[in-house]
């Protein structure tokens, strides 16, 4: 490259709330202006949009891939998506003639077709996502064509948020999901009513709930323990959101393919329970979650309300794994870190497309 700023345009889906479309944003808030010029396109607009312009970074909502590909004219075209085949949305890159295309593979999906071979390097969110990659689709290991990148994580607002005189005796949990079946697990309720009996003024903070968390806190009379929360948009939101409780309470069946409210947590300091997820779901939690250093894996819904109870009656030890958790974000997931590494890939893909 000449000494011009590197043109990075960033594709989604979306510009929501969610965890990708944050990802994005922090990623073109982040990276070096100096030596990138960044701009993000998507055929929705929604909140993480907004946020973007007010950084003023420039947004493409509810253009064509094409037409936006012809008028910002990247240098790289940064994907994030699902990784499976997505018929026709990878085509415009090509026709455009786009230099090169780094994709963020979420879950950890292999895209056979054709239309695949115009990505330059895939990207997993986790070592696990990446390792089953390998394991189930039989790829050989390339580094240079696939490997990951942990999600970034701003740890240092977290750290500088969140509150210091934290009580970790304190008897209160806190959990944080989209409202969808899918980012939930039974275990995530059933632990509550054996917990509750043990601890009365337990104190079980949500925000995400489904109609069937609600109906069971209704059912068994849960309704002074379960206090359910709207959801919130910024950093300084969550960590407002976390200073309530002492543990952050994780359960998804689905498991995570990376786990950004868990790193996030973990940045405040908190010690996280989780759960395994079964077979070669996503798991990805156990990836960040230490099991007896920054957290503890629960196998069963006894195990996991143990496990919350355990901790209130060892605030020292809550206290201790929360700090380990939140070394371990600010060593693997601070922003600044994992951006500086991407820079250093989309240099990389772009010396080995001009030596092709």
């Amino acid at each position: 490259m000449s000494a011009e700023r590197i043109k990075v345009l960033h594709c989604a889906g979306s510009l929501g709330i969610g965890g990708t479309e944050k990802v994005i944003q922090t990623f073109a808030e982040t990276l070096d202006p100096e030596r990138f010029e960044v701009a993000v396109h998507s055929p929705v607009d929604g909140v993480r949009a907004a946020m973007l312009r007010e950084k003023g970074i420039p947004t493409y909502i509810g253009m064509d891939l094409f037409r936006t590909l012809e008028r910002f004219r990247p240098h790289i075209a940064h994907i994030h998506r699902a990784g499976w085949t997505e018929p026709g949305t990878l085509k415009p890159f090509r026709t455009a003639g786009t230099p090169a295309v780094v994709e963020t593979n979420v879950f950890g999906r292999l895209d056979p077709s054709p239309e695949a071979r115009v990505i330059s390097r895939t990207l997993f969110v986790s070592r696990f996502c990446l390792e089953r990659f390998h394991r189930l689709n039989g790829i050989r290991r390339n580094p240079a064509r696939y490997d990951y990148l942990y999600n970034p994580v701003d740890t240092d607002l977290f750290e500088s948020a969140a509150r210091a005189d934290r009580d970790f005796s304190r008897p209160a949990a806190a959990r944080i999901s989209r409202p969808d079946p899918g980012k939930w697990s039974a275990m995530a309720l059933t632990f509550l009513p054996a917990l509750v009996e043990r601890i009365p003024d337990f104190r079980y903070h949500v925000i995400g709930a489904i109609d069937e968390a609600r109906d069971f806190v209704h059912k068994h009379g849960l309704d002074t323990n379960v206090i359910f929360h709207a959801p919130v948009e910024t950093d300084r939101e969550i960590a407002s959101f976390l200073d309530q409780s002492s543990v952050l309470a994780h359960a998804n069946d689905t498991g995570e393919s990376f786990g950004l409210v868990i790193a996030e947590a973990m940045a405040c300091g908190l010690p996280v329970v989780t759960h395994p997820a079964e077979g070669e779901r996503d798991n990805a939690q156990l990836e960040l979650v230490d099991d007896g250093v920054t957290g503890i894996i629960a196998k069963n819904a006894a195990e996991y309300g143990a496990a919350l109870e355990w901790l209130f009656a060892n605030p020292e030890s809550a206290r201790a794994m929360g700090q380990a958790g939140r070394e371990k974000a600010v060593r693997l997931y601070r922003k600044q870190i994992v951006t500086r590494r991407l820079e250093a890939v989309y240099e990389e893909v772009l010396a080995s497309v001009e030596e092709a």
